[in-house]
């Protein structure tokens, strides 16, 4: 490496770390994990995908998408921000990790295939959608309780415009119209690094956070006192419930390892149970996102006695000797018995320092079946965002690009980053881009960039307690709005509208089950299976004639005369397989329907590309039930590892070697010749034709 190359890299490594620590915070929250989470996954999984990975400027770390996927995926199982959801979210990444290094090793990357373009783009556009708009209740400062339902918790999002934070609202401006006026004006500076430096100073300036730890005694309200113990109630019910499932099913693991029918039994009681914990949980979810909603619209005055203690009260019950102090108080939450109100917006608050320590990741056994389809999806989803962003980059240095050796340094940094607290990472289009276009040379610069984390985690976080949480929600937003397309959908309609559609269904379905949103890309996955497999069911086969220019096209789809009377051409363009053999002996049937005086019909099959045992007995039965009518079956074209196979299991020698020409217009010039000459009309195709030989006959080779 020469001392351009370690100055190129050094420059790329610095730029995309100014982009990588602020975005890395953003999609810790959007994960549901505390911040701290997404710099420990711009750490070792930045450096092991750097190192074993097949791009030299691709950046690994954390990605909008997937952080929206795991915190989905988590959602129905922990509390987001809690100890076990932040188990489950490094557990996740272990399961990615291995699914996408089990991909790479057994070369299995094609099995992305199945996401089809109008899928995919259906799939983005939704996700997009839901990552930008599930950041607005911090861009206005109201509570997003999220439930199994995104849409209804969007909904209540948008109830609650008349209780915004206008200071929080204009935090958020602010940071918008910095990002973007420095993207506009002045491309080379790190806008979103001076925006996050920027607000974060002001933030501290001004007391943005405002916070006040209060006792019941102190709020002049039964009625909001009492909304504020339920809630506390219901939140400490919730983790209980929490807690006691995830031990039932820890004990039914343990009891179904066990032979005997009394552990089957006993298992099978502790499964009931966990599913009626299960189901009151879920009614409790759903009551305490009420609650919290209807706490926030609670808005309280606060009024400092003679004495310096401070009392809060309703703003329509607010005493009339009394003056508040101006600031709408606002229920934050319940510490240690102590009710928390807050007058400002929401922050950052406190990142601990140092590295993250090793430790090897919690397996919750009982729940590696249920997070599998999430973990699967999101290892295909992931490994296609990191090929679709090396190749694009590929294209314009021209390195080789070797997707299984990608998906191995994918697996890795998951599997490596597990063990040193982690979520799931994967490849960041617009880290790569930076560093694409800052001119990194070599995997050295994603290295720097993780020296950079480093640096953070060990001095600088306490300098970002003060950092507003609506400037990471527009970082967020800002990142995943530009990843909404519509023209690929539009095209995608003017050439198979069924694709389309499946994009369109992908989209939709991907809104209505969010926060599940694997659902629909699975979705979308088996609308295009089932698409493809009933396209190869019945492949384009249809009887035809000349055209005005001499090429031969459908006698229906032209509006053409037919040939002749006495040999009906078909053509059938797909593969003779088990699964449209079917289809092609009704063609044939079709054909001999409505050409009742035909003595033969030409199978005109240079779109046959592959044949299997059902199609060879397939063709095999058809051609002695029409010898057995006085119907010859011949063929015309057929590729050579066709004949290859009708040549040998003897179909070709049962037929007849002269009921195989070379190619369509030799059949139709001997059969135009028969036609003229009698023989189709006397019926004594076999004998008459047979003794023209080698002339007219012979396979495509």
């Amino acid at each position: 490496m020469n001392r351009d190359m370690i100055r190129a890299d050094l420059i790329a490594g610095i730029t995309v770390a100014l982009v990588l620590v602020p975005q890395s915070m953003a999609y810790a929250q959007l994960a549901g994990l505390p911040v701290v989470y997404g710099l420990y996954a711009s750490f070792v999984p930045v450096i092991v995908a750097s190192l074993w990975g097949s791009s030299s400027q691709l950046h690994t770390g954390p990605v909008a998408m997937l952080s929206l996927m795991s915190a989905a995926a988590l959602i129905p199982l922990a509390s987001p921000g809690s100890p076990d959801f932040i188990e489950l979210s490094i557990m996740l990444a272990l399961m990615v990790g291995i699914l996408r290094l089990a991909l790479g090793l057994f070369r299995l990357g094609a099995i992305v295939n199945l996401l089809s373009s109008p899928v995919i783009v259906g799939f983005t556009n939704a996700a997009a959608l839901i990552i930008g708009l599930s950041q607005l209740s911090k861009v206005i400062g109201v509570p997003f309780p999220r439930t199994e339902s995104y849409l209804a918790d969007l909904w209540r999002v948008f109830e609650q415009l008349p209780s915004l934070h206008i200071e929080t609202v204009l935090f958020a401006l602010g940071a918008f119209l910095l990002i973007y006026g420095l993207k506009r004006k002045m491309p080379s500076l790190p806008g979103v690094l001076i925006a996050v430096a920027v607000m974060t100073m002001i933030s501290a300036l001004m007391s943005y956070e405002d916070k006040m730890q209060v006792s019941q005694a102190q709020i002049q309200s039964d009625r909001i006192v009492s909304a504020m113990t339920d809630y506390a109630q219901v939140k400490q019910r919730i983790n209980k419930l929490t807690d006691e499932i995830a031990l039932l099913n820890q004990k039914a693991g343990k009891q179904e390892k066990q032979d005997g029918l009394e552990n089957i039994e006993a298992a099978a009681e502790l499964r009931a149970a966990a599913t009626v914990l299960k189901h009151e949980l879920s009614l409790l979810k759903t009551q305490q996102t009420r609650q919290r909603v209807s706490l926030h619209k609670m808005a309280l005055v606060g009024v400092k006695t003679p004495n310096g203690q401070w009392q809060f009260y309703p703003q329509a019950a607010l005493p009339e000797d009394s003056e508040s102090d101006g600031k709408t108080w606002r229920f934050n939450s319940i510490k240690e018995g102590q009710i928390v109100l807050s007058a400002g917006g929401a922050v950052v608050g406190t990142i601990p320092e140092g590295l993250p320590a090793f430790n090897a990741p919690t397996l919750q056994w009982d729940l590696i079946l249920t997070l599998l389809p999430a973990a699967l999806v999101m290892a295909l989803i992931g490994f296609m965002e990191a090929t679709s962003i090396s190749k694009a980059i590929a294209s314009t240095t021209g390195e080789r690009v070797d997707t299984s050796k990608e998906l191995v340094g994918q697996g890795l940094a998951n599997i490596a980053g597990s063990f040193f607290s982690s979520y799931t990472v994967s490849g960041s289009f617009s880290r790569s881009a930076v560093a694409a276009k800052t001119g990194a040379r070599t995997g050295m610069f994603a290295i720097i960039s993780a020296i950079a984390v480093v640096l953070v985690l060990l001095f600088f976080t306490k300098y970002l307690y003060h950092l507003p949480q609506a400037v990471l929600a527009v970082i967020v937003m800002m990142a995943v709005f530009s990843l909404i397309r519509i023209r690929p959908l539009i095209q995608a309609w003017r050439v198979d509208r069924i694709s389309a559609g499946i994009g369109v269904v992908t989209f939709c379905a991907t809104l209505l089950m969010a926060p599940a949103i694997a659902n629909g890309i699975l979705l979308g996955i088996t609308l295009t299976v089932l698409h493809y497999l009933i396209r190869i069911m019945k492949p384009r086969a249809e009887i035809v004639s000349h055209k005005e220019d001499g090429t031969l096209g459908g006698i229906k789809s032209h509006h053409l005369e037919p040939i002749s009377e006495l040999y009906v051409p078909v053509r059938f363009d797909g593969s003779l397989t088990f699964i449209n053999v079917a289809y092609f002996e009704d063609i044939i049937l079709e054909a001999l329907s409505e050409f009742p005086r035909a003595k033969v019909i030409l199978v005109v099959g240079s779109g046959i590309n592959v044949i299997d045992a059902s199609g060879e007995e397939k063709v095999r039965e058809i051609a002695h039930r029409l010898r057995d009518t006085g119907v010859q079956l011949m063929f015309s074209g057929l590729k050579h590892q066709v004949m290859q196979v009708m040549e040998s299991s003897g179909l070709v020698g049962e037929l007849g070697r002269d009921v195989f020409f070379a190619d369509k217009q030799t059949a139709l010039h001997t059969l135009k010749k028969l036609s003229e000459e009698g023989v189709l009309e006397d019926g004594d195709t076999n004998e008459r034709h047979g003794s023209r030989g080698s002339n007219v006959t012979g396979p495509a080779l």
